[in-house]
């Protein structure tokens, strides 16, 4: 049986309590997968860094995990040290009914941990789904064969709201929400949580919200500081107790192609997300 936190633990940086989370259960078996959406219309605010050092540190704990690229940008892909203008196939031919997604997966340098990489193609796949049938499940039936091959799947895509990003709320179980501890975050939950609500009635109906995750937190700013407070008064128990501090070694763990818990393990960073990945956990086990 999975362990339940402990809240009797020292005040975080949100205010509240900092449970301690127990060890994860180790999985017998594998599957299905959990499908989450590592989402915000806005960009910069660690989606991205969050889909990758997340994914590592699930993968850690021994679950088997399948990243998702869906942004033409291709970050995430580049990000785990691939060559992502030079891809022979990429979730583009998925989409487009060419390739199946076992002949796209590319393993990682991460033990259990797969993605599904992306480059500028896709970005011609908003125009060519418009005409499909069913469009906007046209992710959720390219990725259904292997679904029980994971234990998750963690999509990330573009800060926009085309066709791409309803076909990643579409095929997933639950959204989570990293943004940056700044005014302007807090202006556009609103926004985010109207469009889930309306995939969620119109297309999706099991797709709930994970939670909101603080990211690029400095302590020493009171800005910041008080954006962590005013968002936990807002939204409560939806804001994860980790929060994510802002530190020069992700865009150089992005450089060298490999999550933070890798290149930087006992920096502030890869302890937020390994802090990240049992909060995620428990949540899951709870429910």
């Amino acid at each position: 049986m999975p362990s339940t936190p402990d809240t009797s633990s020292s005040e975080g940086p949100t205010g509240r309590p900092m449970p301690k989370f127990g060890v994860p259960e180790i999985l017998v078996d594998h599957g299905p997968a959990r499908v989450v959406a590592v989402c915000n219309q806005k960009g910069g605010v660690g989606k991205t860094t969050t889909t990758i050092n997340l994914g590592a540190a699930l993968a850690e704990h021994g679950r088997r995990v399948l990243l998702v690229d869906m942004d033409p940008q291709g970050s995430l892909s580049v990000g785990l040290g691939l060559d992502a203008h030079n891809l022979e196939t990429s979730i583009y031919d998925v989409l487009h009914g060419d390739t199946h997604v076992t002949d796209v997966l590319e393993r990682t340098e991460v033990e259990n941990m797969d993605v599904v990489p992306s480059n500028i193609v896709l970005s011609a796949a908003e125009l060519q789904l418009v005409n499909e049938v069913a469009r906007e499940q046209t992710l959720s039936r390219a990725i259904a064969p292997v679904l029980t091959d994971y234990d998750v799947v963690l999509i990330d895509y573009q800060p926009a709201l085309g066709l791409l990003t309803v076909n990643a709320l579409t095929a997933s179980n639950s959204v989570l929400v990293p943004l940056e501890c700044e005014y302007f975050a807090l202006r556009g939950v609103a926004l985010l949580q109207d469009t889930i609500a309306k995939v969620q009635e119109r297309l999706n109906e099991r797709l709930v919200l994970d939670g909101l995750l603080a990211t690029r937190y400095d302590a020493q700013t009171i800005h910041r500081r008080e954006v962590l407070h005013r968002l936990v008064e807002v939204f409560g128990d939806s804001v994860y107790h980790t929060v994510i501090p802002r530190t020069v070694r992700f865009p150089e763990a992005t450089t060298g192609g490999v999550p933070i818990i890798d290149y930087a393990p006992r920096s502030p960073g890869a302890r937020a997300y390994r802090q990240l990945a049992l909060e995620v956990l428990a949540r899951w086990d709870a429910e």
